[in-house]
């Protein structure tokens, strides 16, 4: 998944026409930290990833790539390993919902907070 995300991510970059450096600088890192999201050497934070689709000015399904994967229904012995494949992407993006759904949750928290604050 961390290989979709990071090619994905260098598609929309070169798309916009915007280098490494001045990706780097938007988000306020150095460019081998950002070079190394775009290689997949690297795991890309919740926090990050909505900040790249934000300045690519793109859906982060769109950098998750969740429209073009394959989902198969079939239970026979030869399509066993499609569907270990399909329980596979299944699990990770049940990983980064749950990731999402955790960020929200603390911002609706801090929107609440700053709100009682007033």
């Amino acid at each position: 998944m961390n290989d979709i995300i990071a090619k994905n991510i260098k598609k929309y970059r070169e798309l916009k026409g915007f280098s490494q450096e001045y990706m780097a600088h938007q988000l306020n890192v150095n460019q081998s930290t950002y070079a190394k999201m775009e290689n997949s050497s690297t795991k890309i934070t919740i926090d990050k990833l909505f900040s790249v689709a934000k300045l690519l000015e793109t859906d982060v399904s769109e950098i998750l790539d969740l429209k073009n994967q394959t989902i198969f229904n079939q239970t026979d012995n030869e399509t066993a390993n499609a569907f270990g494949k399909v329980e596979h992407y299944y699990q990770e993006n049940k990983e980064v919902y749950q990731e999402l759904l955790k960020a929200k949750d603390e911002q609706i928290a801090l929107l609440k907070e700053m709100l009682d604050k007033k």
